[in-house]
C-alpha cells in the first residue's frame, strides 16, 4: 500500500536527481565561461579543446558525484517520509549532503591527482546543482500535493475493527491526509455499532458484509485492525478479497515488547514477524567491519615497533609466556581466545581464590588495585592499556569489534541476570562507553547499563565518538587498574 507506493515514488525521485545533476554539469559549464568572461579570469581548463573536449576531461565529476550524493541523502532520510517534512527541513539535507559530496569529490580529486581540473568550476557545479535540486524537489511537493487535492492517485480503504487500535490507525490516516489515503468506512461485528460513527467514520457492516460492501464501492484495499481471538473470523474475509484481487494488510495485536523493534521478514517464502532487540543494520555492520579491519591493521603498523618492544621485556622481565590466552563469551555468547600481553606472574589465576575477599569491585568481576599478582612492567602496560593491544589480531579475526562491550569470562556470564545478557547480542570490542568513562571507578551495575546503553542507541558516529575518546583515556592513563 503506502509503502509500495513511498518505494516507487523515491525510485522516480532519485532518477530525477540524478539527471539534475547530470544537466547542473552542463549549465555549470556556461555559467563558469560567463563569469570568467566577466571578471577577466582567464581561459578555463582544457577550454582549448571545445566544450566537448572539455566535457570529456571532467566526466569523472559527474560519475563521482552522482552516485555519492543520491548516496548521501538516501543516508539522510532525504527522500523517507517525503511528504511529511518541512520543506526547509529537506532542503537543509540537500545542502547538507551536498557539501559531504562536495568534499568527497574534493578527496577524489587529490588522491586521482587532477590537476587541471578547475575550482571555480567544480564550486559553481555544486551551487547550480543544489539550486536546482531544491527548486525540483519544491515541484515535487506541488505535483503531490495538487494530485491528492484533486483526488488523484486515493487509495480508498475498508477497516476492519473499532477497537483502540483503530482507532489509533484512523488517526494516523487522518493525520497525514497529504499520503492520499481516503476511509470509505469501519466494520466490526457488534450489531450494536451498525450505523455509528467511529472518529467520525460510519460502521458500514459486519465481517460477513465485506463481500456486498466491495461490490457496492469503491475500495482499493481492506486493512483489518483486529485482536488476535479475530483470526478465525477474518480468514474467509481474506480469501474473498484474494479471489476479488483486492489487497488486504493484517495488524494482528500479538505482543508489546517493551525493547524490541517489530518488523516483517521472510524466509524461504514463509512470512514472519520479527522482534528485534539490536538497534544496527546490516549495512551498518558491513562498515563497522570495514572500519575494524582497516583501523586494526593500520594500528598494528604503526604501533609494531611497540609491540616489538614488548615481545622483548615481558620474557626478559618475568618468567611466562609472553601472551595471556583466555576464552571468552562473544557475540551471542560465541566462545573465543582473547590474547593479551601477560601482565601477571605465572600462576597467577590459581591464586585469586586467595583473593576474592579483597575484590573492590561489585557483581561477578574482580578488580583489585594493589593486585600482588602484576608484574611491574605489567602495572606500566596496564596503566597505558598496551596489554590490550594483542585483541587487535581479535578484530582481525572478526571475534571483536573496536568497539563494543567488553567480552566476559563464561563463568561471570552465569552470573549475569537475566536483563545483563543482552549485552553479548552485539559483538565484544576493545572500547566501549564504560571504558571511557570511568572504568573501575563504575560499579557492575551501571557497567552493564551503559552496554545495553550503546547497543540501543549503536550508530558508526558513537563509534567514532568513542574511539576518539578512547585516545584520550589511554594517554591520562584515567580509570585503569
Amino acid at each position: 500500500m503506502v509503502r509500495e507506493k513511498e518505494i516507487f515514488l523515491i525510485r522516480l525521485m532519485k532518477i530525477s536527481d540524478a539527471f539534475i545533476i547530470a544537466i547542473s554539469f552542463v549549465v555549470a559549464y556556461f555559467i563558469t565561461l560567463l563569469c570568467r568572461d566577466l571578471f577577466d579570469l582567464g581561459p578555463l581548463a582544457y577550454s582549448e579543446t571545445g566544450t566537448t573536449g572539455f566535457f570529456l576531461k571532467h566526466i569523472w565529476l559527474v560519475l563521482m558525484t552522482i552516485p555519492a550524493w543520491i548516496t548521501l541523502m538516501s543516508l539522510d532520510c532525504v527522500y523517507s517520509e517525503f511528504r511529511t517534512k518541512l520543506f526547509i527541513e529537506i532542503v537543509w539535507r540537500i545542502i547538507r549532503t551536498g557539501l559531504l559530496s562536495i568534499l568527497f569529490l574534493g578527496s577524489g580529486v587529490f588522491l586521482l591527482k587532477l590537476t587541471q581540473a578547475s575550482r571555480l568550476y567544480v564550486g559553481i557545479f555544486a551551487a547550480t546543482a543544489l539550486f536546482f535540486l531544491a527548486i525540483e524537489k519544491a515541484i515535487w511537493r506541488w505535483l503531490l500535493d495538487y494530485s491528492f487535492r484533486q483526488g488523484y492517485n486515493l487509495v480508498h480503504l475498508l477497516i476492519v475493527g473499532t477497537g483502540k487500535r483503530a482507532q489509533d490507525f484512523v488517526d494516523v490516516v487522518r493525520a497525514h491526509s497529504n499520503w492520499g489515503l481516503e476511509i470509505v468506512g469501519l466494520i466490526d461485528d457488534d450489531p450494536k455499532l451498525l450505523g455509528k460513527k467511529i472518529g467520525n467514520y460510519d460502521v458500514i457492516g459486519r465481517i460477513s458484509d465485506i463481500p456486498r460492501i466491495i461490490r457496492e464501492h469503491v475500495i482499493d484495499q481492506v486493512v483489518f485492525v483486529v485482536p488476535r481471538l479475530w483470526l478465525n473470523r477474518i480468514e474467509d474475509a481474506i480469501y474473498y478479497c484474494e479471489r476479488e484481487g483486492i489487497t488486504t494488510s493484517v495488524s494482528v495485536d500479538l505482543y508489546k515488547p517493551k525493547l524490541a523493534k517489530l518488523h516483517q521478514s521472510d524466509f524461504a517464502g514463509v512470512p514472519l514477524i520479527v522482534y528485534q532487540t539490536s538497534m544496527a543494520k546490516e549495512w551498518q555492520l558491513y562498515l563497522k567491519r570495514i572500519l575494524d579491519v582497516t583501523i586494526a591493521l593500520c594500528a598494528i603498523l604503526f604501533l609494531s615497533p611497540l609491540l616489538l618492544c614488548m615481545a622483548i621485556l615481558i620474557p626478559l622481565t618475568s618468567k611466562g609466556p609472553l601472551l595471556f590466552r583466555q576464552v571468552r563469551s562473544g557475540l551471542n555468547g560465541r566462545k573465543f581466545t582473547l590474547y593479551k600481553f601477560r601482565s601477571m606472574f605465572l600462576g597467577s589465576e590459581m591464586k585469586l581464590k586467595g583473593l576474592a575477599k579483597q575484590n573492590e569491585m561489585d557483581g561477578p568481576v574482580f578488580k583489585m588495585k594493589s593486585d600482588p599478582r602484576i608484574t611491574s612492567l605489567g602495572r606500566f602496560m596496564r596503566r597505558l592499556s598496551i596489554d590490550e593491544l594483542p585483541q587487535l589480531f581479535n578484530v582481525l579475526k572478526g571475534d571483536m569489534s573496536l568497539v563494543g562491550p567488553r567480552p566476559p569470562i563464561p563463568t561471570e556470564v552465569e552470573m549475569y541476570e537475566s536483563w545483563q545478557r543482552r549485552r553479548l547480542s552485539m559483538k565484544p570490542g576493545l572500547t566501549c562507553i564504560w571504558q571511557v568513562s570511568g572504568r573501575n571507578n563504575i560499579n557492575f551495575e551501571t557497567w552493564m547499563e551503559m552496554d545495553l546503553q550503546y547497543i540501543d542507541s549503536f550508530s558508526l558516529w558513537l563509534d567514532l565518538k568513542i574511539l576518539v575518546r578512547t585516545f584520550f583515556v589511554v594517554l591520562t592513563g584515567y580509570g585503569a587498574q
